[in-house]
């Protein structure tokens, strides 16, 4: 049967709408594109498919960026959290985290309304089944998608972020069914579309713990914890504001818990094979907790509730593919849990991604033009680290349209700018997680500081308004002077900076310290406080980005065969041919290339910039004869 063209044409398709689809979607309608929202459940648009929070050590960091290039994620979490809590506060500022549980259908509401009443911005309820390429375009150019109906909707661009959707299959103790989540088909033809088109296309697998009901549960026997009492806001453009907040609850495992897993493993999918995908390391099943630390006499389980409008309770730490009779049997073994009943049950889920080396720094794809990816089809995992994609995607891809130059934040920038060069340079074996280990300028990406380093670019790209810019703007400028005071000023001691700079000294212990009257905020006061204390570290810090970025300025072309530059070893060779690095300071992050291969190659290029440049003269010369 013939495919039927939509009549009306689309500048950007985004294919999803999970936490990466919802992004790319308004930044790219936002920025004055024509945009579709293409999702197989209009009514399961941002859905929390695993635990009910937003944040967490990296992940925090991530949604303060978000928010400031002019993302919705923050605006979604301060509408409708129920705790909040900044996390690894008794360490340095450089590793503080903001985390917040959410009323998970409260926020898939504020969001779904977000996306729907966006200008620009059209959603329809239509599965995906291949990518359509123009085939006679020299660069094999993007030219809409098609669908299950054979409807066919075309596009300057297209973002697929698919989460788990693609050839998902479930597993259940020795059960197993396609499925892109619990409830929710697969996405079939995706995937098989993907590889005609010549992407490598590898499997992996993530789980979910059980979901249990409130009303079964001891709560005298748990630890309470508490959220702040003072809790921050996750977007700058949100009014402070105080809300009650909900208790979250903490039990333990124990050794008959253990025990009964091991007595059970041989049914469950991990350890029988029947699962054939790389799960997270950062968040193991039960399963493989008990297995790999038998020394652990006992594993921390948070009680998060979903909602102020459910009884559902979610076990942080829980996560498992044993069978239903197992999974009861284990729960009510824990303290507190002796009588629980399960709402759902945990469940193992594999799906297809594509290996993100096949991507350049702005996430569009190196086989097919215009065609980008973003979330879990990267091989990530997180909602935060999918909606860092999903802008960037939609930034670029918008950037792309209006013939202007691609975003690309650098690692010294943001933790968005860590996470995709992670992911186009070195690739994922695993499901990735964002951790503020994997930053080496940690102490310069603070969550505190995400307005001062990144809403220029929002503002520079149409998503931040100009009020919410100058207000930053003003922030900066009245931190600046304020440190130029300290600087300046004398106290007997040394300069009132000097002062500060000593241990236990805060801000308003300073002579002329008073925050009223030097007309000063919480958060500017903060800045101030780190921007003097931590001034020798900022500094070093700063030298190595100079000299990182030394790297970075040097060009590499697109069209370099390493197979002919002289001294590369075989393996170096096949390692820059398959990433093609942009830059030689992206070169030098692959794994396996070593300092001396980064020399050959400096080399090589700086020999080929003088054969340019002086064929770019003989060239004039030609051209200037009579």
């Amino acid at each position: 049967m013939k495919p039927y063209h939509y009549p009306n044409s689309f500048d950007i398709i985004v294919i999803g709408a999970g936490h990466a689809g919802c992004e790319a979607a308004l930044a790219s309608a936002r920025m004055g594109n024509k945009t579709l929202l293409l999702t197989m459940n209009i009514d399961t648009i941002a859905q929390m498919s695993c635990n009910p929070a937003i944040g967490g050590i990296g992940k925090g960091q991530l949604v303060r960026e978000i928010d400031a290039l002019g993302g919705e994620m923050a605006r979604a979490i301060d509408a409708t959290y129920i705790q909040f809590r900044m996390l690894n506060t008794k360490k340095g500022r450089a590793v503080w985290a903001p985390r917040a549980q959410a009323d998970k259908k409260a926020y898939q509401s504020v969001m779904r309304m977000a996306v729907e009443n966006c200008e620009n911005l059209e959603v329809k309820q239509e599965e995906v089944s291949s990518i359509v390429v123009d085939d006679a375009h020299p660069s094999r150019r993007i030219s809409g998608v098609l669908t299950k109906t054979n409807m066919i909707f075309d596009a300057g661009s297209v973002i697929v972020t698919a989460g788990t959707f693609m050839n998902g299959l479930i597993h259940v103790g020795e059960a197993s069914y396609a499925a892109g989540r619990i409830g929710e088909p697969a996405s079939i033809g995706l995937s098989d579309s993907l590889r005609s088109l010549g992407f490598e296309i590898r499997r992996f697998k993530t789980g979910t713990p059980a979901r249990v009901n409130a009303r079964s549960i001891d709560y005298s026997q748990l630890e309470v914890q508490e959220g702040d009492k003072e809790p921050e806001n996750f977007s700058y453009s949100t009014e402070k504001f105080f809300r009650k907040q909900v208790p979250c609850h903490l039990t333990y495992t124990n050794e008959t818990t253990h025990r009964f897993v091991i007595t059970d493993l041989d049914r469950s999918p991990l350890y029988s094979g029947k699962i054939k995908g790389i799960g997270p390391r950062y968040c193991p099943s039960i399963e493989d907790k008990v297995v790999k630390f038998p020394e652990r006499i006992r594993h921390q389980v948070f009680l998060e509730p979903e909602g102020l409008n459910t009884n559902e309770v979610y076990l942080n730490g829980l996560s498992t593919s044993l069978p239903h009779d197992s999974q009861l049997r284990i729960l009510r073994s824990i303290k507190g849990l002796e009588n629980v009943e399960v709402m759902k049950f945990g469940y193992a889920i594999e799906y297809d991604y594509a290996p993100p080396t096949q991507l350049k720094a702005t996430l569009e794809t190196k086989l097919i033009d215009g065609l980008y990816f973003a979330g879990q089809i990267n091989g990530t995992s997180g909602y935060e680290e999918a909606a860092a994609q999903g802008l960037l995607a939609g930034i670029n891809a918008s950037l792309k349209i209006k013939g202007e130059e691609p975003f690309m934040p650098k690692r010294s920038e943001a933790y968005i700018g860590v996470l995709v060069d992670d992911l186009v340079t070195k690739g994922t074996n695993e499901p990735y997680r964002m951790f503020t280990s994997r930053a080496e300028h940690r102490l310069i990406l603070r969550q505190d500081n995400a307005d001062l380093r990144l809403m220029a670019f929002g503002y520079k790209f149409g998503l931040i308004s100009k009020e919410t810019y100058e207000i930053s703007e003003k922030k900066r400028s009245t931190i600046d002077r304020e440190i130029t005071r300290l600087k300046n000023t004398g106290s007997g001691e040394g300069s009132l900076a000097q002062l500060l700079k000593r241990t236990g000294v805060r801000y308003e212990d300073l002579p002329s310290g008073d925050m009223a009257e030097q007309g000063l905020s919480d958060d500017i006061v903060a800045q101030i406080e780190i921007s003097i204390k931590y001034e020798g570290y900022v500094n070093r810090a700063f030298a190595s980005i100079e000299k990182m970025d030394r790297l970075e300025a040097k060009k590499i072309y697109d069209d370099i065969d390493y197979n002919t530059i002289i001294g590369l070893g075989r393996e170096a060779k096949e390692k820059l041919n398959n990433i093609k690095p942009s830059t030689l300071g992206q070169a030098a992050r692959i794994p396996g290339i070593t300092p001396a291969d980064i020399t050959i190659l400096m080399v090589y290029l700086e020999g080929k910039n003088r054969r340019r440049q002086a064929e770019l003269v003989q060239q004039a010369l030609i051209r200037l004869r009579p």
